[in-house]
């Protein structure tokens, strides 16, 4: 087996969610609220970001990159860095643009940017002098939508 066969295999292709986050106004931490509706060519309902006329209609980021800010001293959780999904177990960053991802049973979402500039420095990036959304964030369109909640699924198609 070749190196980049070996490396290939060892990226985790799957993991689950652990947080589901909205926020009815922009550059605002999110709210936890457990279950959501993705609407398809849309993003996740009541959510300010969520647009047809957008390519960045839903925001992961991983529980892992939410840690390294705690390990900095930080008192973050789910939602703080205003992503709508927080996973944990799969690792986001490397998933090549274009590339599917399944969450739940229903939902099909398309990776469309990987990290995003960070146009004012948030309040995190104030406190700490980092910020790990627009390093490890992801953003996707919604292929097809769906109920997602904590403890569903995620996997890469």
């Amino acid at each position: 087996m070749d190196r980049l066969t070996m490396d290939n295999k060892n990226k985790t292709e799957h993991g689950e969610i652990v947080a589901v986050c909205t926020s009815p106004q922009k550059q605002t931490r999110k709210i936890n609220i457990q279950e959501g509706l993705i609407r398809e060519d849309y993003g996740l309902v009541g959510d300010a970001h969520s647009s047809s006329l957008t390519h960045r209609q839903v925001s992961l980021l991983a529980q892992e990159s939410i840690d390294k800010m705690r390990d900095m001293g930080l008192d973050v959780n789910p939602g703080d860095f205003a992503e709508n999904i927080t996973t944990r177990g799969i690792d986001l960053v490397t998933i090549p643009l274009g590339s599917r991802i399944q969450v739940g049973n229903e939902i099909i979402l398309e990776v469309t940017q990987i990290g995003k500039e960070c146009h004012n420095r948030c309040a995190i990036y104030q406190e700490a002098g980092d910020c790990i959304m627009p390093r490890e964030g992801i953003f996707a369109r919604a292929i097809t939508g769906g109920k997602v909640k904590t403890g569903d699924k995620i996997r890469i198609l």
